[in-house]
């Protein structure tokens, strides 16, 4: 199942390592399959405080998102960008075609009338 890496960044002013980390990145997670899907682009706040840029990469599955983020050559840049930027970073599994919340909700329910 698809998994996507989501990372919220906070603004930063340029610096020379960020360069160097953005031409960098996309050698370290295309050997496994992963891909830009959000780079820094504008975006537009629809509800709450979203302050920053948003960068989404995509991997055929979790198991080659986890490989990338603990692969020696993303290990040897990710402090380029941590040094300088500060942000929260998530690995999230999409669901399926096709997906139905219903079972969800069910179980939210029995759980609240559980009490």
């Amino acid at each position: 199942m698809t998994a996507y890496v989501i990372a919220h960044l906070q603004d930063a002013p340029p610096h020379p390592d960020i360069a160097d980390y953005i031409e960098r990145l996309p050698g370290t997670f295309a050997p496994y399959g992963g891909r830009y899907l959000v780079h820094m682009t504008a975006h537009r706040v629809l509800e709450g405080g979203w302050p920053g840029a948003v960068v989404m990469i995509g991997f055929p599955g979790a198991a080659e998102a986890r490989a990338w983020w603990d692969s020696p050559a993303y290990r040897a840049i990710a402090p380029l960008r941590s040094r300088h930027i500060e942000g929260d970073i998530v690995l999230v599994e999409g669901v399926p075609d096709g997906y139905d919340p219903a079972p969800a909700v069910r179980a939210m329910r029995d759980a609240l009338a559980a009490g």
